[in-house]
């Protein structure tokens, strides 16, 4: 579809979100959002075709798909580039310093993936150069990709002399010499269809007036001059840039770029504000890759050394049994909704299918790169629209069994889950927003998958759902609910019993926190501390699979193996932990002694974790954590934060405990599943929160320990089944997915045990003590909480 269609599709589906809303008619609505989910799902399914690159039996790509997979899972094209050092006194290089390859690095980040949704692998390799994987290129994005990793972008402005020519026509006369600070430049100008380029010379300054370091942010858009790229610079370039234009109005500067005159305009009036702009009849591509790389200079000139053809990272194996296993999960989770809530269960079930496919159909539409790391914010987004349809159904149960009809028992349980529907995916929300802006590289892919699924959750839990059970009254085809009962007692004292409970987890604390001390930096793998990387050959046909399975239950099974192609040579790189080089060489030879090995490279990498993306993730979890503090405060009350932030530090110091006690590594896959587990254990407490706020606003009888107990038992089944539902798809994926996904699926089951286990017997007993250590009686709980804001509720009528 073109961006118009797009553009005016969208402006048709919240027109038809407004009228659905704003209607009374349950006819109408019932018809709207029929429209809403067939036009939806069509769209997305539209904008997925064909999924995936269609390519010849050679490898070439006939069409490309719609959906771009990481290099973990189709691999891509790997440079490596040599940093140029510039000349010093006396003609002497200059020395490649460290601080010099970590600026290159970050400009090469951001410049390859501008948008934080390609997620290339970008990591130092001995003292002077840089190792970059860029996903599932073709040959004109091959050639792109050259053209920005070697660009170094020195932007400068300088003043032509300001004559309109005059001086430049006596010099070729012989009239006139050249001034010592001038030179002459030839400008070639873009010419315009079948035109050929026209070429002016300018007697231009050969010192910058103003430099392209002031430059803070650049981009392109689409204007009356067609494609433009303007710059925003700093406060003290902005200043400079205003008395420039102001003292040489009528005159022209000329724009170079890497000492190539790129633009020449004349001033027509002083420009204050710090905006210019760059005109030059780009096209789409060159002006992106200008704005990109102006507003990422290289300090140090690159150069690529060697070009390569790299395989997936994860291992064609172990992509095939994850597919499979994932599959099974997700087979797994259909068919237990069916047995255990019968008709309603095979409901929630068309609205999964239909939040898997608008979370795909998005993904195409913002030409993602789906990952591990994007998988594993799927895999979240999937669990939190599975527990909303729980939330709906098990308040279901409860008010059919208060001798409600059935369509008033639907209409009920809507409008009582929505709060914590709604309070769930928010803080969900929230968190992802703040990820994907600060963040980059594997979060910010986490990210964004995660809050496309939030919305696509939002939509199928309760439009879709709701509109299925109105057609379902309509059609006269459903008269009675029947599901199974997981927990039938609801006597338990939680919070008498909080005290045994808080000692065990304290225990775990403990015990989780020395174990990750004691080992220290032995919890990092490579990608955090960097490691040697092999590069071998073989005088038989090997294949990363075959390396793999050489190097099983030697401990060295998590290094990342790719085949490379390079020269028509077919190489195998290993990238694995500092000191274990000497170690697979070893095993390798024993194990594959027929295979003819050479080993042609060994050498160091540096971490894939830099500091800047290290410190950025940091302080957008920080922030993250912040706005779910300020947030649930708001809406609960601030010993509910306090109660939520400290469970979710429980939770994540006993499973990263744990992990580190089984002696596995943190790596970049890690990283995905740790945030995966944050947010599924905020999930998780929202809801048990949110009946406790019920329970406390609606003035139960009893003590607010009593209320407390009374909600958690009334929220038991839901949390278990959660867990339960998540645990299947987890499990599927621990067992058959294979060793690489092994770590992300262990740490994921941890997870979700200790964060259901924390959401019942941790985070309301927190909430209680909280209350009392401020010096508060249980009485201002329930005020509290009474006097907290409360959400418009658009399904209650």
């Amino acid at each position: 579809m073109t961006p118009a269609g797009t553009f005016f599709a969208g402006i048709g589906l919240l027109i038809l979100f407004g009228w659905y809303f704003a209607t009374d008619s349950e006819k109408i609505r019932r018809l709207l959002g029929t429209v809403l989910t067939v036009a939806i799902t069509a769209f997305c399914l539209a904008s997925t075709y064909p999924p995936f690159d269609q390519k010849r039996p050679d490898g070439t790509i006939i069409r490309a798909g719609k959906i771009h997979l990481g290099l973990d899972l189709q691999g891509g094209t790997s440079f490596l580039i040599r940093l140029e050092p510039a000349a010093g006194p006396e003609g002497t290089k200059r020395p490649i310093t460290k601080s010099m390859v970590d600026q290159a690095i970050e400009a090469i980040r951001k410049r390859v993936d501008q948008f934080g949704v390609s997620e290339p692998i970008i990591t130092p390799q001995g003292t002077d150069r840089i190792l970059v994987q860029i996903p599932g290129l073709d040959a004109e994005k091959i050639q792109e990709a050259r053209t920005q990793l070697q660009r170094v972008a020195k932007l400068e402005f300088r003043m032509v002399y300001p004559d309109n020519g005059d001086r430049l026509a006596k010099i070729d006369q012989g009239q006139e010499v050249i001034p010592p600070d001038y030179r002459i430049e030839t400008y070639t100008m873009r010419p315009e269809g079948n035109e050929k380029p026209r070429q002016e010379r300018l007697l231009i300054k050969k010192k910058a007036d103003l430099g392209g370091d002031r430059v803070t942010e650049s981009h392109a858009y689409y204007g009356n001059e067609g494609w433009t790229v303007q710059m925003k610079f700093d406060s003290a370039g902005a200043k400079k840039f205003g008395e420039i234009t102001a003292a040489n109005k009528g005159h022209r500067f000329a724009i170079v770029l890497d000492g190539a005159v790129i633009s020449a305009p004349v001033i027509r009036d002083a420009i204050y504000g710090g905006d210019a702009i760059i005109t030059g009849k780009f096209d789409e591509t060159e002006a992106r890759g200008l704005a990109s790389v102006l507003e990422n200079p290289l300090q140090t000139p690159v150069k690529i050394e060697e070009e390569r053809q790299v395989s997936a990272s994860l291992g064609s194996d172990s992509i095939k049994s994850g597919i499979y296993s994932g599959i099974a999960g997700f087979a797994l989770v259909v068919v237990f909704m069916i047995i255990y809530y019968r008709l309603v269960g095979l409901i929630a079930d068309i609205a999964l299918a239909i939040n898997c496919i608008m979370v795909v159909g998005a993904l195409g539409m913002f030409n993602s790169v789906l990952t591990l790391p994007g998988i594993a914010g799927l895999i979240l987004s999937l669990g939190i629209a599975v527990d909303a349809n729980v939330l709906i159904y098990e308040r279901l149960r409860d008010e059919i069994k208060q001798g409600k009809t059935l369509r008033t028992a639907i209409d009920t349980s809507y409008s009582k889950a929505f709060s914590a529907i709604f309070d769930a995916h928010v803080t969900q929300f929230l968190t992802a927003v703040i990820l994907f802006w600060l963040a980059s590289g594997p979060v910010k892919g986490f990210a964004l998958t995660l809050t496309i699924g939030i919305v696509a959750s939002m939509f199928s839990s309760l439009l879709v759902t709701y509109t299925c059970f109105s057609w379902a009254f309509a059609l006269n085809i459903l008269k009675k609910v029947s599901m199974l009962h997981l927990i039938r007692s609801k006597d338990f004292d939680f919070l008498g019993n909080a005290k045994k409970f808080m000692v065990v987890s304290g225990i775990a604390i403990v015990a989780c926190l020395a174990a990750l001390f004691m080992r220290g930096n032995r919890n990092l793998g490579a990608d955090f501390r960097g490691g040697d990387l092999m590069v071998l050959s073989a005088s038989q046909k090997l294949t990363p699979d075959e390396v793999r399975t050489a190097l099983a239950n030697t401990g060295l099974q998590n290094s990342v193996i790719q085949s490379e192609r390079v020269a028509n040579r077919d190489l195998i790189s290993i990238r694995s932990d500092a000191g274990n080089a000497d170690k697979i060489k070893a095993r390798l030879q024993e194990a594959l002694p027929k295979a003819g090995l050479k080993f042609e490279q060994t050498d160091h990498v540096g971490a894939l974790v830099g500091k800047e993306l290290a410190s950025k993730s940091a302080l957008a979890l920080t922030l993250g954590l912040i706005g779910i503090f300020l947030y649930v405060s708001m809406r609960f009350g601030t010993s509910f934060a306090v109660g939520s932030l400290a469970a979710l530090a429980h939770d994540l110091i006993i499973t990263l405990g744990i992990f580190s006690l089984s002696g596995r590594e943190l790596s970049l896959i890690m990283v995905a599943a740790v945030l995966t587990i944050a947010g599924y254990s905020i999930n998780d407490k929202i809801v048990v929160f949110d009946r406790i706020r019920s329970g406390l606003r609606d003035r139960l009888s009893g003590s607010v320990a009593q209320v407390m107990n009374h909600s958690i038992n009334d929220t038991l089944s839901r949390t278990i089944l959660t867990g339960g539902t998540v645990l299947l798809t987890v499990l599927a994926l621990y067992f058959f997915g294979g060793p690489v996904l092994n770590d992300f699926a262990f740490s994921f089951l941890v997870g979700v045990i200790v964060g259901t286990y924390s959401s019942i017997f941790i985070a309301s007993p927190i909430v209680l003590w909280w209350t009392r250590a401020r010096g508060k009686d249980t009485a201002s709980l329930r005020r509290e909480v009474t006097q907290s804001a409360t959400s418009a509720n658009p399904i209650a009528r």
